[in-house]
């Protein structure tokens, strides 16, 4: 008898278990990445940085146990190996908290040699319901990661999501700390002017609520809400529409956010202790109302985009910041520069070509310049503007299928006392293994 209840044991289990083994995927991306920054104007160091690093990032993601309700576990493995960067490249204080652009930074103010982390996800099902706890990498209009370096941006917190009901997708969750990605430690969230690393103020509450409705194939509306502790509330209204044409399509793409003060943000008293975002005659309060309009019209691999964003309230456009790069979901968020201004209005021209067209598929061109105007400072208004171009290259079959090039170059220029003129190129060449 206790062989056989064993044995019945064990047929159970591998029967629960056999969806988590079988539907389990595993990959491996070898992310090597090259980056040249120039701060043209000023003299504060850093005047240029330059950094080169090899990038390893083992995704494996389980399926779930069969039932009622499904179990499964995620997890997140990155190493970043170090192939050059000098001390008066990288840059950064001796024992500061922040890395370099890439690396973080040793106890001597140079690149480490080697950084690396493990980020597990457990998770849960139930129909089309499904919770996560652990390692998050969140795409949401309210907080969105940052995957533009060698290494990925991670978030700790819970995450539910479901598409129970049909054309709608609720999401809701927690955030608790954010990992950079130039480090291996979890910490605290802020936001522009209390992200200092030796004097902000940092919490460890983000909360996050909203869904996206499809109201046709073409049509989408979007609702979410965000909360950080004593920093601000934050409400975001999307709708996008793609309209096919007689000639080629047009995609409409509309987005508004309302920002205002919570908790120690709201009050003099909670301002002077820190809790403040950057503006304009606003003692650091948060007072923000950020919307946009962008019209990409398509037809045979070209694509046009004209588009426009402003600003008005007191201070600049708050978003998740901890001060070592963050996406954050306005239009004319940019590698150098996010328009994010107390004030801004930006205009917004992009092109891409997609060379499958002519019969090279897998090759893409992109280029796009942003220009802000009318940003509020004490001495009146002032300006800025970016220019971007992108080349990129993926094997799209044969032995070298997954095999991606990809070239950046970026150039910001500013009339903002307390901001630098920078050109930025950077080269990624990554190949991702299917393991599983």
């Amino acid at each position: 008898m206790i062989f056989s209840g064993a044995a019945v044991m064990g047929v159970d289990f591998q029967a629960h278990a056999a969806g988590f083994f079988e539907d389990s995927k595993a990959s491996l991306e070898l992310r090597n990445f090259y980056i040249n920054r120039d701060n043209r104007s000023g003299t504060a160091n850093p005047s240029k940085q330059a950094e080169w690093g090899q990038g390893f990032i083992l995704d494996y993601r389980s399926g779930y146990t069969e039932g009622p309700v499904g179990f499964g576990v995620d997890a997140l493995g990155m190493l970043g190996v170090h192939l050059d960067s000098g001390k008066g490249t990288h840059y950064n204080p001796t024992n500061s908290s922040r890395g370099g652009q890439v690396f973080p930074t040793d106890s001597d103010g140079r690149a480490v040699n080697e950084f690396s982390s493990l980020g597990p996800t457990f998770k849960a099902r139930i129909s089309k319901s499904e919770l996560k706890l652990g390692t998050l990498r969140p795409t949401l209009p309210v907080v969105t990661y940052n995957d533009g370096r060698m290494l990925p941006q991670t978030y700790q917190g819970g995450q539910f999501t479901t598409r129970d009901i049909d054309k709608l997708t609720l999401t809701a969750g927690k955030l608790t700390q954010a990992k950079g990605r130039n480090s291996t430690d979890n910490q605290g969230l802020s936001i522009l002017g209390a992200n200092n690393a030796t004097t902000g103020q940092f919490v460890n509450s983000f909360l996050f609520a909203g869904g996206d409705y499809a109201i046709s194939k073409d049509l989408t509306a979007q609702y979410y809400y965000g909360k950080l502790e004593d920093f601000y509330t934050q409400h975001f209204f999307g709708l996008t529409h793609r309209a096919e044409l007689p000639a080629g399509s047009l995609k409409t793409d509309l987005r508004a956010f309302i920002s205002d003060p919570t908790g120690k943000n709201a009050s003099a008293a909670g301002r002077s202790e820190g809790y403040v975002s950057n503006g304009y005659n606003n003692s650091g309060e948060v007072d923000n109302r950020a919307w946009s309009a962008v019209f990409t019209y398509s037809l045979q691999g070209h694509s046009l985009g004209l588009g426009y964003q402003r600003l008005t309230g007191r201070s600049d456009a708050p978003f998740l910041t901890m001060g070592d790069g963050v996406r954050a979901y306005l239009t004319t968020d940019r590698s150098l520069n996010t328009f994010q201004h107390a004030g801004e209005r930006t205009l917004i021209g992009t092109y891409s070509y997609d060379f499958a067209a002519a019969g090279i598929p897998g090759l893409k061109l992109s280029a796009d310049y942003l220009k802000g105007q009318h940003i509020a400072t004490s001495t009146g208004d002032s300006h800025e503007w970016y220019r971007g171009t992108t080349l990129e290259y993926a094997v799209r079959s044969g032995t070298l299928k997954g095999l991606n090039f990809a070239w950046r170059n970026g150039s910001f220029r500013t009339a903002l006392s307390n901001s630098r003129d920078v050109d930025e190129s950077k080269v990624i060449v990554s190949y991702t293994l299917a393991l599983l």
